[in-house]
């Protein structure tokens, strides 16, 4: 039996991701995180051992969120064995012209009339 929050208590809410990032020649790599802005750029700075930085796969094209780590990794293992057609399709179901949804995470901004200086 768990117990249940005081009133006062603040519930952390976890939120998870499955996205799909690509190479600049259309390789797919499909993953799963906790911090969707963390892991993109991870993505595209190599630092993702393995198939995706083989194959540079640095562009996010698709993710979905969850409140719920077992539904992540379940839909993960459902995009997983989908045959590449289908992927696509739901790529372009939301991202018609595969834009990378990454592009300017991490980005300095500035406002008009000011410079961005560099560091």
């Amino acid at each position: 039996m768990h117990a249940k929050p005081s009133a006062g208590a603040v519930m952390k809410v976890h939120q998870y991701f499955v996205y799909i990032v690509c190479s600049r020649s259309g390789t797919l790599y499909i993953g799963m995180t906790n911090n969707i802005y963390r892991r993109a750029l991870q993505h595209k700075l190599g630092e993702i051992e393995g198939f995706a930085s083989q194959y540079h796969c640095d562009r996010l094209v698709y993710y979905e969120s969850f409140d719920d780590v077992h539904k992540a990794i379940a839909r993960e293992k459902q995009l997983k064995g989908w045959r590449r057609s289908k992927k696509i399709t739901l790529i372009e179901s939301k991202n018609p012209r595969w834009a990378d949804l990454a592009e300017t995470w991490g980005a300095q901004l500035a406002f008009a009339g000011e410079s961005i200086k560099t560091r």
